[in-house]
Parts: structure tokens; C-alpha cells; sequence
């Protein structure tokens, strides 16, 4: 064998060894250990964000939305109510997108038009008083939260199918909000799915 093949075939060796470290390494071991960290600092989001209901049985994510509505479509009126989803059959974290539909488009404007007349008759409001989220979708069809707002001008509605009182229904909606990220980034939520779990274990 000359110099050249040997040389050759201790490349051959050399990348072969390096590619086995660096999987060992990089794509095992590094792999393991966020894994750990995971589970161990953050068990909860590294698990999905997963919530249950009273008798502990998964019933969804607190990072996914879901329609809280009959088989026909219509509201059910002991919950509060999402904002809308373009996701697929709503809500569907396989097919994530907004409508796509521009500001000026007559399908978004007609069907804006639709949910805010259709909001402001269940929750007995004006139609002025009924905001932008509660009658457009989210950039990934996806979001859980609400502003507060929009779940102010449910509460009696809720209070009422439940037979509660409005003042505890208010206090639980509270308890649901979220300010800023970091204080500053975007403005106040209520995450809709994390609020029925809290009305379904209240009872009522």
C-alpha cells in the first residue's frame, strides 16, 4: 500500500471516528441531558402544558384553544367562549394558520359582521361593546387566551347558566388573568381554557 492510500485510509478512519463521537455526543448525549433539565426545572411545559379535570383525566393543553360549543356549532352557555379559529376544523394544532384573509376581503368583513351581531345578542350588549378578538382568529388559530374584555361581557351570561353569582364569577375570571409578558410585551389575557377547567371544578 502507498503512502497516498494510507493516507487515504486514515482520513477514512479519522472522519468515521469523529462522526461517532460527535452522534454519541451531540445526538445522544445532548439530547439526554436537555431532556433531564427538562423534566426536572420545567416538567410541566416540557410535557406539553397538559391540564386535567377533577377526576385527572387530560382534557387538553393550556398552550391550545378549544371550542367550547353543542355538535351544531352554538355556544354553550356555561362556558366562556374562544375567540375564533381559522386552524382547520378549529383549533387543530396539525394544520396552525390564520384565515389569510385581508382587511378589505368580503368574506372576513361579512363574517366579522355575522359573529359580532351573533356575540352581541347572546351576551346582551351593544355591538360596539363587543371587541376586535372576540370576532377575529389568532395568527395560528391557536391561542387559548382572551382579553379581558372580551370575557367581561360573558360573565353574566356564565353566572347565570350556572346558576352562580355574578361577584365569584368575576373573582374567577381575575384569578385567570395574566398581565404583559415581562410586564411590557402585549397587553392583559384570560386563558379561556384554563378558566372553564377553574368553573367546572367550582361546580354550578
Amino acid at each position: 500500500m502507498n503512502s497516498s492510500s494510507r493516507a487515504t485510509g486514515r482520513t477514512v478512519l479519522v472522519s468515521i471516528r469523529s462522526m461517532v463521537v460527535l452522534t454519541l455526543i451531540l445526538g445522544l448525549g445532548y439530547t439526554a441531558l436537555i431532556t433531564l433539565v427538562g423534566q426536572v426545572a420545567l416538567p410541566a411545559q416540557a410535557n406539553g402544558s397538559l391540564v386535567r379535570d377533577a377526576s385527572g383525566e387530560v382534557v387538553g393543553s393550556s398552550l391550545i384553544g378549544q371550542s367550547f360549543t353543542d355538535a351544531d356549532g352554538a355556544a354553550l352557555p356555561e362556558y366562556f367562549q374562544s375567540r375564533p379559529s381559522a386552524a382547520g376544523d378549529g383549533y387543530d394544532g396539525g394544520a396552525s394558520s390564520g384565515s389569510n384573509l385581508g382587511p378589505e376581503n368580503t368574506d372576513l368583513i361579512s363574517s366579522i359582521t355575522e359573529r359580532k351581531t351573533t356575540i352581541a345578542e347572546r351576551e346582551g350588549v351593544a355591538e360596539s361593546e363587543v371587541p376586535a378578538d372576540a370576532v377575529t382568529a389568532s395568527g395560528s388559530g391557536l391561542d387559548p387566551h382572551i382579553s379581558p374584555a372580551y370575557a367581561s361581557i360573558q360573565v353574566d351570561r356564565v353566572a347565570r347558566a350556572r346558576n352562580l353569582p355574578v361577584d365569584e364569577v368575576r373573582t374567577l375570571v381575575a384569578e385567570h388573568t395574566q398581565g404583559p409578558d415581562l410586564g411590557y410585551l402585549g397587553g392583559s389575557t384570560v386563558n379561556v381554557v384554563e378558566l372553564n377547567l377553574a368553573l367546572d371544578r367550582l361546580g354550578g
